[in-house]
């Protein structure tokens, strides 16, 4: 019992850590903060997004470490507020741009690479300042991830049910393996990381791939998903495309999901235009649907469709086959698999990965069966 209550007490406190940690980097002074997130382009443009926020000053009283210090800090994170027509001024090479904040607080920076950046390297560093009006300027800097202009493939993957479980109470799962049980166990769908790491180094095993990862959730869990990506050694990509879940009388209710993706995997067609693209998502949801419907506006540019079974209706199983049976007159391949291996196999079979990227997919999932077996 003790034991056990050992566990949860350590499982809160980790939890409280992480959540605090965006508030931290002010060191209690308050006032404006900046949360940028990684950003992404393409030879001829990048985008950095983040958010501009005015936060309170936390009491002299706090203690500098420890579980409360977290507690304040989750409360200066709750009541915080994003910081309106707030200049932000970009500079990414010898390029920059400037904007201002919306209403929430958030920037999405557009940057003409008017000068190109160096090739050699995929991970570029942008200087953001910030000045919001009686403030100091404030500098930080976020990664940008530029592929190399002989990238061949551009990934696109869904979050929950594809990468990981959803659900409330599946996520607390997820939530209490990354904090309590030993780094090594397995928190996501067995063999995602090898999928994942074959499609971003390619058949050749040298190439940098990009990888855009899109969920349902708001941007609030941004560091709960890195910290799961980094332990699973999932490729973490150059950018988490989350929602905004703010309320407001104004917009009552988080964009739908399939909109906001539809949305997003045609600016990034258009954004790296001649890449052909996988798509990776679940058949719990939109995802066959949306990715579909893809397909027909952009019949030449969709490699393959990948779709993560979750459930056993035989109804949503049927109206997949339909859907595979619409694109079979395309070059797309719509793939519905119980596990990673059928699309590793898939994506092999079309020089997708390298043979060692496929052995890998087979062993995780093997490894996996045994870790459940004992």
């Amino acid at each position: 019992m003790m034991r056990a209550l050992r566990k949860v007490w350590h499982f809160i406190k980790r939890l409280l850590h992480l959540v605090a940690s965006p508030i931290r980097r002010d060191r209690g002074r308050g006032g404006v903060v900046v949360h940028p997130y990684r950003g992404y382009g393409s030879q001829r443009e990048a985008f950095v997004m983040g958010r501009v926020f005015r936060q309170a000053t936390l009491g002299r009283m706090i203690p500098r470490r420890g579980i409360l210090r977290d507690t304040a800090d989750v409360a200066r994170r709750i009541f915080r507020h994003g910081l309106a027509d707030t200049e932000v001024e970009v500079y990414l090479g010898e390029n920059q741009h400037q904007v201002v904040t919306d209403r929430d607080g958030y920037f999405d920076v557009r940057v003409p690479l008017e000068q190109p950046l160096p090739i050699e390297v995929s991970w570029h560093r942008a200087d953001i300042w910030v000045r919001a009006q009686g403030e100091a300027p404030i500098r930080t800097h976020v990664e940008v991830f530029v592929p190399s202009p002989d990238a061949d493939l551009l990934i696109i993957s869904d979050i929950d049910d594809t990468v990981m479980f959803t659900g409330v109470a599946e996520k607390l799962k997820m939530l209490y393996r990354l904090f309590v049980k030993k780094p090594h166990r397995r928190t996501a769908f067995p063999g995602v990381a090898s999928l994942y790491q074959a499609l971003h180094r390619g058949a050749n095993e040298k190439s940098e791939r990009p990888i855009l990862y899109v969920s349902r959730g708001p941007w609030a869990i941004y560091e709960l998903l890195e910290a799961f990506f980094q332990l699973n050694r999932i490729p973490v990509g150059p950018i988490l495309f989350l929602r905004e879940w703010g309320i407001s009388w104004r917009r009552p209710w988080p964009r739908r999901a399939e909109d906001h993706k539809r949305d997003l995997i045609h600016r990034m067609l258009k954004l790296f235009d001649g890449l052909p693209c996988v798509l990776i998502g679940d058949s719990g949801q939109h995802d066959p649907e949306v990715y579909a419907d893809i397909v027909k506006v952009y019949p030449n540019r969709i490699a393959a469709i990948y779709i993560r079974q979750v459930g056993n209706d035989p109804q949503r199983e049927e109206a997949i086959r339909t859907l595979q049976r619409e694109l079979e007159h395309t070059s797309c391949d719509l793939i519905l698999a119980a596990d990673s291996i059928k699309m590793a196999e898939h994506a092999f079979e079309n020089g997708h990965i390298s043979i060692r990227g496929l052995q890998a997919v087979k062993r995780d999932v093997a490894d996996n069966r045994t870790d459940e077996g004992g």
